[in-house]
């Protein structure tokens, strides 16, 4: 076993990557990635016995989320970047624990000072499979993995200059919990369900701080074809990112283009403005390599989804990558400094120097039914469901994959009853918001809320018609949820929905392989969490409850 590593769902055989990450990351990568997650316990540990004195450092607050984020799949796959960022961490630890006073009973995570030519061999030791207690693991690792959901949240929400100090305080304090080794599972489950409620709002933050600078999402139609004018693609998720980019390409004669997860830009009024957001390119994160071959521009990684590409590939000189993104070989963005923002200076003289995107598709998708926007249309949508014309919502929001199991969501979505509406956040969309699928009385059949950092909205949406129809239990509302995941962002959607109280959630296509088969059971026992069958009869089974 070179690796260990089954924090998505693509894992090599529903159990665990041993040699090579199915995402692409090098052993070596995954190691110093464990080793970047063991050190970032550390200072969370101290600087959680820092807050209690009345001493926590912001910085560490902020390197926190940092360095999960970085740990996320398929955000960063440069190994001397993450080198860095442990010896960042070290250097940051330290500096706090000569500020801390009661350094008794530290673990080896708040004390352990290594060179450089010691970090592998730490790092074979310190990895998910450090603790021999299989249950134990499997809620810790539930717990984590939500914690770098959270992070991500967290980080977007902090470029935006929105941050909370209790959100950073459970973080750290989660982190510190399950390094401890007499922890209980008992202890762990309660952990878990509060990393939930701390899920809701990292969610509810990121909401604010995107709607407060750009403005509430808007029912907006995209153009998925292309222009005549060189272009950038730009990936990922960070709004702010593309708000710069769109302010310095402004004039310049070349275009933006969103990519996956970026396509929910084109909602938002004060990004919508700018009249060189030209369009959305391809489909989802992993048919990316087909998809930027025919770009001939240059792309930017904001944040994670990236696909490693093959050395013939044409589009290997042209990936740049910001935030905590990285990758071997392309070009790292720096961050803002001063106030000042990101340079895209030297992406944008590439683009000039391109040929025009290649159009691979044309036409348009509709989208930017967020909550407000939703709930604007609520009077409508209420007096559809009291008439019989909306028999059922069905939330697929998650994640879109490689995997050919996922062709149930296209099928699925295809086959559901004309009176049925479908609530989606996230790239798993893209199995799907390309269809014909019609409306409803002028309600579109697919309700795109926007990014996976969006189920936030899908949540206030279902909470609202509770309210309308006067229920006393979301369960009782006319929604199934049939989710697709594939890593860490959806582990924390998933713990919030349970907070929430949803039950009878279905995961698919297969459940995560880091749930052990006692934990697996807590969750079918007391939340009803399931599994996916087949398109005919899960539809058959949904639509009867």
């Amino acid at each position: 076993m070179s690796m260990f590593c089954y924090q998505c769902q693509e894992t090599s055989k529903g159990t665990g990557c041993e040699v090579i990450g199915v995402c692409g990351k090098t052993p070596e990568v995954s190691d110093i990635q464990d080793l970047l997650l063991f050190v970032n316990k550390g200072v969370a540990i101290v600087n959680d016995r820092l807050r209690k004195e009345g001493k926590a450092s912001p910085v560490a607050d902020k390197f926190v989320i940092d360095a999960m984020f970085m740990s996320i799949t398929n955000a960063n796959f440069d190994f001397e970047a993450l080198k860095v960022k442990v010896k960042e961490g070290l250097q940051l630890r330290n500096s706090l624990l000569e500020k801390l006073n009661d350094k008794s009973n530290l673990p080896d995570a708040a004390t352990w000072n290594g060179s450089d030519d010691e970090f592998m061999d730490k790092a074979k030791t310190v990895g998910v499979l450090h603790e021999p207690n299989e249950d134990l693991r499997s809620l810790k690792e539930l717990i984590h993995y939500g914690l770098k959901g959270m992070a991500a949240y967290g980080e977007h929400a902090y470029n935006l200059e929105k941050t909370d100090d209790e959100l950073y305080r459970f973080m750290q304090h989660a982190l510190a919990e399950i390094t401890r080794e007499d922890i209980t599972a008992d202890e762990l489950i309660a952990l878990t369900l509060e990393t939930g409620k701390y899920g809701v709002q990292a969610m509810a933050l990121l909401d604010a701080a995107n709607t407060g600078r750009f403005g509430n999402p808007e029912i907006s139609t995209v153009n998925i074809g292309v222009g005549k004018n060189p272009g950038i693609l730009i990936s990922g998720h960070d709004l702010r990112d593309i708000e710069e980019l769109l302010i310095q390409t402004e004039g310049t004669g070349v275009d933006v283009y969103t990519h996956s997860e970026m396509l929910p830009a084109h909602y938002y009024p004060q990004l919508k403005k700018y009249k060189h957001l030209a369009g959305n390119y391809g489909g989802a994160w992993w048919q990316q390599k087909s998809d930027f071959e025919n770009f001939n521009g240059p792309i930017l990684f904001t944040t994670n989804c990236i696909v490693p590409p093959s050395k013939s590939a044409s589009y290997v000189g042209k990936i740049f990558t910001t935030g905590a993104a990285g990758l071997t070989g392309a070009k790292h963005i720096a961050e803002r400094k001063d106030g000042q923002p990101k340079d895209f200076s030297e992406i944008i003289a590439m683009a000039k120097t391109c040929k025009a995107p290649h159009q691979i598709e044309e036409g348009t998708i509709i989208g930017g039914f967020a909550h407000a926007q939703v709930l604007a249309l609520a009077d409508k949508i209420i007096d559809a469901v009291k008439s019989g014309a909306i028999k059922k919502f069905f939330v697929m929001g998650g994640c879109d994959g490689r995997m050919k199991s996922r062709q149930y969501y296209t099928d699925f979505a295809q086959a559901l009853p004309k009176e049925t509406v479908i609530l989606t956040a996230g790239c798993a969309k893209y199995r799907y918001n390309k269809l014909p699928l019609g409306d409803i009385g002028g309600i579109p059949r697919v309700l795109d809320a926007g990014q996976c950092n969006d189920c936030y909205s899908l949540a206030v949406i279902a909470l609202k018609l509770k309210e309308a129809f006067g229920l006393e239990d979301i369960n009782d509302l006319p929604i199934v949820y049939n989710i697709a995941w594939y890593e860490q962002k959806a582990v924390i959607v998933l713990l919030a929905l349970l907070h929430l109280g949803v039950k009878n959630i279905h995961l698919g296509p297969t459940l995560p392989g880091f749930l052990s088969a006692n934990v697996a059971k807590v969750l079918v026992e007391n939340f009803g969490i399931g599994g996916i069958t087949n398109v005919e009869d899960d539809i058959e089974v949904f639509m009867a409850g």
